[in-house]
């Protein structure tokens, strides 16, 4: 277990589930629907079967090329503490729970369930044909929280399209500046990336730009007419916004040294505090 849980990093799990939790009961607090412990555990293990089937897959799919880039040499397919064929079968059953367990929430996410699949699985292969991989990426993960008012709800709706969008925006500016890392590396094998294409410097703006609109798309839902937001959810974006630009501060094209910092904890940091002030907003308007 404690194999497979190094080769699906489900640390990185904390992106995501925080804008789960926030999509399942931005239903419950703005719609006729109540909160349901059963619909939440089913929302939960499917954000989990997602992210062990994404990681799992990607990490079968891009054995060959971790092997030969130094910086991944070491994971655990390349370094032979899992085996391809076992990372495979780990990807395809937790891909089958998936399904299987939409199937007991509602008829829209079975039906959708394919194609949530397709998403997080297809990324994994599009650094192989275009640089907007960090955008698929971003996709991906920006399906929790649409996906979980879905679990509640069964119908969509706008307001969870903005936490989406801001998720998406989110992830692949992050994503972004994670892939300096292997800019030489990506143009020395044809793989394509924003860094590969653009360089640092451009890249870094580009990072910068997505953030903002993550930002702007964090802040939207304040104006929808229709639901009432406090003082919490204020401080939550002011929060939000500081640790955007505080892993920019973090990471210059000159100096790569703190990357990992600005990807996994202060973006760690920000979903979970983000979150929490999320959520006392609600237990406050509600």
């Amino acid at each position: 277990m404690k194999k497979y849980f190094s080769l699906v990093l489900f640390a990185h799990t904390i992106f995501a589930l925080p804008f789960a939790i926030i999509g399942y009961f931005l239903a419950v607090t703005t719609t006729a629907n109540h909160f349901d412990w059963l619909k939440l555990v089913l929302m939960l293990a499917c954000m989990v079967f997602a992210r062990n089937s994404a990681m799992a897959f990607n990490r079968y799919l891009d054995r060959d090329i971790d092997a030969i880039n130094p910086r991944t040499l070491k994971r655990d397919i390349p370094a032979g503490r899992i085996s391809a064929k076992a990372a495979l079968t780990f990807t395809i059953v937790n891909c089958s729970l998936l399904v299987i367990t939409t199937w007991f929430i509602n008829p829209l996410c079975f039906y959708l369930s394919p194609v949530a699949l397709l998403v997080i699985l297809g990324y994994s292969a599009t650094k192989r044909f275009t640089a907007l991989c960090h955008l698929v990426l971003g996709l991906g993960l920006a399906l929790a929280p649409i996906g979980a008012y879905l679990v509640v709800t069964g119908a969509f709706a706008l307001l969870p399209v903005f936490f989406s969008l801001a998720v998406l925006c989110w992830v692949s500016g992050f994503d972004i500046i994670y892939a300096l890392q292997d800019e030489d590396f990506d143009r020395g094998q044809a793989l394509h990336s924003i860094p590969a294409w653009l360089g640092k410097v451009n890249a870094l703006r580009l990072s910068t730009l997505l953030h903002v609109f993550s930002a702007l798309f964090i802040i939207l839902p304040v104006f929808f007419t229709t639901v009432s937001f406090s003082w919490p959810y204020y401080i939550g974006i002011a929060f939000f916004c500081s640790m955007l630009i505080y892993q920019h501060r973090l990471v210059k094209p000159n100096d790569l040294s703190r990357v990992n910092f600005a990807f996994m904890t202060t973006n760690g940091i920000a979903s979970v505090v983000f979150a929490v002030f999320f959520l006392i907003d609600r237990i406050l308007v509600n």
